[in-house]
Protein backbone atom coordinates (compact mmCIF):
# COMPACT_ATOMS: atom_id res chain seq x y z
CA UNK A 1 0.00 0.00 0.00
CA UNK A 2 1.06 3.45 -0.82
CA UNK A 3 1.74 4.96 2.74
CA UNK A 4 2.79 8.23 1.19
CA UNK A 5 -0.53 8.80 -0.70
CA UNK A 6 -2.34 7.57 2.16
CA UNK A 7 -0.51 10.56 4.70
CA UNK A 8 -1.37 12.69 2.51
CA UNK A 9 -4.57 12.07 1.92
CA UNK A 10 -5.03 11.83 5.38
CA UNK A 11 -4.29 15.26 5.72
CA UNK A 12 -6.49 16.31 3.12
CA UNK A 13 -9.40 14.59 4.34
CA UNK A 14 -8.88 16.28 7.95
CA UNK A 15 -9.05 19.39 6.33
CA UNK A 16 -12.20 19.06 4.96
CA UNK A 17 -13.55 17.47 7.87
CA UNK A 18 -12.30 20.64 10.04
CA UNK A 19 -15.58 22.37 9.57
CA UNK A 20 -17.97 19.46 11.02
CA UNK A 21 -18.89 19.49 14.52
CA UNK A 22 -16.79 17.02 16.73
CA UNK A 23 -18.85 13.90 17.84
CA UNK A 24 -20.30 13.15 21.09
CA UNK A 25 -18.27 11.31 23.54
CA UNK A 26 -18.56 8.21 24.76
CA UNK A 27 -20.53 8.54 28.50
CA UNK A 28 -17.98 6.42 30.32
CA UNK A 29 -15.16 8.84 29.51
CA UNK A 30 -15.09 12.39 30.55
CA UNK A 31 -12.19 14.89 30.97
CA UNK A 32 -10.33 15.34 33.94
CA UNK A 33 -8.06 18.69 34.27
CA UNK A 34 -4.77 16.81 33.02
CA UNK A 35 -6.86 15.05 30.23
CA UNK A 36 -6.83 11.86 31.99
CA UNK A 37 -9.30 9.23 31.14
CA UNK A 38 -12.05 8.83 33.91
CA UNK A 39 -14.30 6.05 34.14
CA UNK A 40 -18.17 6.78 34.83
CA UNK A 41 -18.05 4.97 38.08
CA UNK A 42 -14.98 7.24 39.42
CA UNK A 43 -16.63 10.35 38.53
CA UNK A 44 -19.72 9.27 41.01
CA UNK A 45 -17.25 8.42 43.65
CA UNK A 46 -16.04 11.60 44.02
CA UNK A 47 -19.09 13.27 43.65
CA UNK A 48 -20.12 11.27 47.10
CA UNK A 49 -16.53 11.88 48.65
CA UNK A 50 -16.32 15.56 47.93
CA UNK A 51 -18.35 18.11 49.92
CA UNK A 52 -20.67 20.51 48.51
CA UNK A 53 -18.69 23.93 47.89
CA UNK A 54 -18.96 27.26 46.34
CA UNK A 55 -18.66 27.24 42.63
CA UNK A 56 -14.83 28.65 41.68
CA UNK A 57 -14.05 31.48 39.89
CA UNK A 58 -13.69 31.46 36.37
CA UNK A 59 -10.33 30.38 35.25
CA UNK A 60 -9.15 31.41 32.14
CA UNK A 61 -10.00 29.72 28.97
CA UNK A 62 -6.89 28.22 28.21
CA UNK A 63 -6.96 26.54 31.13
CA UNK A 64 -9.78 24.91 32.20
CA UNK A 65 -10.73 23.92 28.29
CA UNK A 66 -12.09 20.49 27.32
CA UNK A 67 -9.71 18.31 25.26
CA UNK A 68 -12.06 17.23 22.15
CA UNK A 69 -11.86 13.43 21.61
CA UNK A 70 -12.20 14.07 18.14
CA UNK A 71 -9.78 16.69 16.81
CA UNK A 72 -11.40 17.72 12.91
CA UNK A 73 -14.21 15.08 14.08
CA UNK A 74 -12.43 12.11 12.42
CA UNK A 75 -9.34 12.49 14.23
CA UNK A 76 -8.63 10.13 17.34
CA UNK A 77 -7.66 12.60 20.46
CA UNK A 78 -7.66 10.32 23.54
CA UNK A 79 -4.29 11.04 23.96
CA UNK A 80 -4.14 14.43 24.32
CA UNK A 81 -3.56 16.37 27.74
CA UNK A 82 -3.61 19.75 28.73
CA UNK A 83 0.12 20.65 29.06
CA UNK A 84 -1.27 24.05 31.39
CA UNK A 85 -3.25 21.97 34.39
CA UNK A 86 -1.76 20.29 36.86
CA UNK A 87 -0.26 16.78 36.27
CA UNK A 88 -2.45 13.86 36.93
CA UNK A 89 -0.85 10.23 36.49
CA UNK A 90 -2.93 7.68 34.26
CA UNK A 91 -3.02 3.93 35.73
CA UNK A 92 -2.17 1.40 33.55
CA UNK A 93 -5.87 0.95 33.18
CA UNK A 94 -6.73 4.10 31.84
CA UNK A 95 -3.11 3.38 29.49
CA UNK A 96 -5.25 0.48 27.82
CA UNK A 97 -7.94 2.80 27.57
CA UNK A 98 -6.51 5.20 25.38
CA UNK A 99 -5.07 2.80 22.89
CA UNK A 100 -8.88 0.89 22.52
CA UNK A 101 -10.75 4.15 22.24
CA UNK A 102 -8.14 5.17 19.61
CA UNK A 103 -7.87 1.59 17.74
CA UNK A 104 -12.22 1.14 17.89
CA UNK A 105 -13.30 4.55 18.25
CA UNK A 106 -16.23 4.11 14.86
CA UNK A 107 -14.28 7.03 12.90
CA UNK A 108 -11.19 4.89 13.03
CA UNK A 109 -13.63 2.02 10.62
CA UNK A 110 -14.45 4.65 8.06
CA UNK A 111 -11.36 6.41 8.09
CA UNK A 112 -9.77 2.85 7.58
CA UNK A 113 -12.53 1.71 4.83
CA UNK A 114 -11.71 5.12 2.59
CA UNK A 115 -8.18 4.81 2.40
CA UNK A 116 -8.08 0.79 1.67
CA UNK A 117 -10.94 1.98 -0.84
CA UNK A 118 -8.04 4.32 -2.05
CA UNK A 119 -5.57 1.88 -2.12
CA UNK A 120 -8.03 -0.45 -4.41
CA UNK A 121 -8.33 2.33 -7.07
CA UNK A 122 -4.92 3.18 -7.48
CA UNK A 123 -4.14 -0.80 -7.74
CA UNK A 124 -1.71 -0.31 -4.97
CA UNK A 125 0.59 -3.68 -4.33
CA UNK A 126 -2.18 -5.68 -6.65
CA UNK A 127 -0.11 -8.75 -6.58
CA UNK A 128 -0.35 -9.07 -3.16
CA UNK A 129 -3.96 -8.19 -2.50
CA UNK A 130 -6.08 -8.45 -5.39
CA UNK A 131 -9.11 -6.81 -6.61
CA UNK A 132 -12.38 -7.37 -6.12
CA UNK A 133 -13.91 -8.02 -2.86
CA UNK A 134 -11.45 -9.81 -1.54
CA UNK A 135 -8.44 -7.27 -1.95
CA UNK A 136 -10.72 -4.75 -0.76
CA UNK A 137 -10.42 -7.01 2.78
CA UNK A 138 -6.95 -7.83 2.29
CA UNK A 139 -6.59 -3.98 2.28
CA UNK A 140 -8.49 -3.15 5.17
CA UNK A 141 -7.81 -5.74 7.58
CA UNK A 142 -3.44 -4.84 7.27
CA UNK A 143 -4.68 -1.51 7.43
CA UNK A 144 -6.74 -1.92 10.34
CA UNK A 145 -3.65 -4.76 11.96
CA UNK A 146 -1.63 -1.67 11.68
CA UNK A 147 -3.47 1.18 13.48
CA UNK A 148 -4.27 -1.44 16.33
CA UNK A 149 -0.58 -2.41 16.78
CA UNK A 150 0.37 1.16 16.29
CA UNK A 151 -1.30 1.93 19.02
CA UNK A 152 -1.06 -0.35 22.01
CA UNK A 153 2.57 -0.99 22.03
CA UNK A 154 3.25 2.86 22.35
CA UNK A 155 0.08 3.90 24.16
CA UNK A 156 -0.10 1.14 26.45
CA UNK A 157 2.51 -1.90 26.48
CA UNK A 158 5.73 0.38 26.31
CA UNK A 159 4.37 3.22 28.88
CA UNK A 160 3.23 0.46 31.33
CA UNK A 161 6.63 -1.26 31.00
CA UNK A 162 8.96 1.76 31.22
CA UNK A 163 6.77 4.07 33.98
CA UNK A 164 5.72 6.58 31.09
CA UNK A 165 2.63 8.85 30.17
CA UNK A 166 1.69 8.04 26.72
CA UNK A 167 -0.21 11.38 26.10
CA UNK A 168 1.02 14.51 24.07
CA UNK A 169 0.78 17.40 26.18
CA UNK A 170 -0.77 20.09 24.42
CA UNK A 171 0.93 23.62 24.84
CA UNK A 172 -1.76 26.09 24.02
CA UNK A 173 0.02 29.20 24.16
CA UNK A 174 2.77 31.16 22.63
CA UNK A 175 3.63 32.01 19.26
CA UNK A 176 2.71 29.19 16.15
CA UNK A 177 6.44 28.68 15.64
CA UNK A 178 7.23 27.78 18.81
CA UNK A 179 4.03 25.10 19.00
CA UNK A 180 5.40 23.75 15.65
CA UNK A 181 8.51 23.15 16.97
CA UNK A 182 7.00 22.31 20.38
CA UNK A 183 4.56 19.80 19.23
CA UNK A 184 7.57 17.86 16.60
CA UNK A 185 10.19 17.99 19.12
CA UNK A 186 8.00 15.78 21.66
CA UNK A 187 7.96 12.85 19.80
CA UNK A 188 11.61 12.32 21.32
CA UNK A 189 10.47 14.14 25.03
CA UNK A 190 7.73 13.03 27.17
CA UNK A 191 6.46 12.43 30.63
CA UNK A 192 7.17 9.61 33.18
CA UNK A 193 4.20 8.47 35.39
CA UNK A 194 5.96 11.13 38.45
CA UNK A 195 5.01 13.97 35.60
CA UNK A 196 9.21 15.02 34.89
CA UNK A 197 10.07 15.15 31.29
CA UNK A 198 12.07 12.41 30.12
CA UNK A 199 13.29 10.61 26.93
CA UNK A 200 10.14 9.61 24.53
CA UNK A 201 10.28 5.76 25.00
CA UNK A 202 6.78 4.84 23.93
CA UNK A 203 7.36 6.63 21.05
CA UNK A 204 10.57 5.58 20.17
CA UNK A 205 11.05 2.03 21.50
CA UNK A 206 6.84 1.47 21.15
CA UNK A 207 7.12 2.25 17.42
CA UNK A 208 10.00 0.30 16.70
CA UNK A 209 8.59 -2.89 18.22
CA UNK A 210 5.10 -2.36 16.84
CA UNK A 211 6.41 -2.27 13.22
CA UNK A 212 8.61 -5.61 14.25
CA UNK A 213 5.72 -7.38 14.82
CA UNK A 214 4.26 -5.30 11.84
CA UNK A 215 6.46 -8.12 10.12
CA UNK A 216 4.94 -11.16 11.22
CA UNK A 217 1.97 -10.41 8.84
CA UNK A 218 3.24 -8.09 6.18
CA UNK A 219 4.78 -11.58 4.74
CA UNK A 220 5.79 -9.24 1.63
CA UNK A 221 7.89 -6.85 3.30
CA UNK A 222 10.59 -8.18 5.90
CA UNK A 223 13.28 -6.42 5.00
CA UNK A 224 15.32 -3.67 7.35
CA UNK A 225 14.29 -1.11 4.83
CA UNK A 226 11.00 -1.99 5.35
CA UNK A 227 10.99 -2.09 8.92
CA UNK A 228 13.01 1.05 9.25
CA UNK A 229 10.05 2.66 6.58
CA UNK A 230 7.07 1.03 8.78
CA UNK A 231 9.20 2.66 11.84
CA UNK A 232 10.13 6.00 10.70
CA UNK A 233 7.65 6.86 8.51
CA UNK A 234 4.19 5.32 9.12
CA UNK A 235 4.42 5.77 12.95
CA UNK A 236 6.57 8.09 14.01
CA UNK A 237 6.30 10.79 11.26
CA UNK A 238 2.74 10.01 10.70
CA UNK A 239 2.65 11.15 14.80
CA UNK A 240 4.32 13.93 14.27
CA UNK A 241 1.83 15.15 11.91
CA UNK A 242 -0.55 14.05 14.24
CA UNK A 243 0.71 16.12 17.12
CA UNK A 244 0.59 19.64 15.13
CA UNK A 245 -2.90 18.75 13.85
CA UNK A 246 -3.58 18.24 17.65
CA UNK A 247 -1.99 21.30 19.24
CA UNK A 248 -3.63 23.86 16.74
CA UNK A 249 -6.94 22.21 16.68
CA UNK A 250 -8.79 24.17 19.06
CA UNK A 251 -7.34 27.15 17.83
CA UNK A 252 -9.13 25.71 14.21
CA UNK A 253 -12.42 25.29 15.91
CA UNK A 254 -12.26 28.62 18.04
CA UNK A 255 -11.82 30.60 14.54
CA UNK A 256 -14.58 28.81 13.15
CA UNK A 257 -16.71 29.49 16.01
CA UNK A 258 -15.61 32.95 16.07
CA UNK A 259 -16.55 33.51 11.89
CA UNK A 260 -20.29 31.36 12.59
CA UNK A 261 -20.96 34.02 15.50
CA UNK A 262 -19.70 36.77 13.50
CA UNK A 263 -21.66 35.83 10.74
CA UNK A 264 -24.79 34.98 12.68
CA UNK A 265 -24.80 38.89 14.55
CA UNK A 266 -24.56 40.35 10.89
CA UNK A 267 -27.97 38.52 10.09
Amino acid sequence: MNRATILLSALVFCGVAAAQPPFDLPLFLADTPSGAVQTQSDTAATAEAAPAIAAPTEAPQDKQEKIDKRAFGVLPNYRTANGLAPFQAVTTKQKFMIATMDSFDYPVWFTTAFFAGLSQVQGSDNAVYGQGVKGLAHRYGISYADQVVGNYFPEAIVPTLFHMDPRYYRKGEGSVPGRLFYAVSHIFVSKNDKGQWAFNSPEIVGNAMASAFDLSYHVHERTFGDFAYQWGFTYVTADAVGQVLKEFWPDIKHHFKKHQTTASAVE
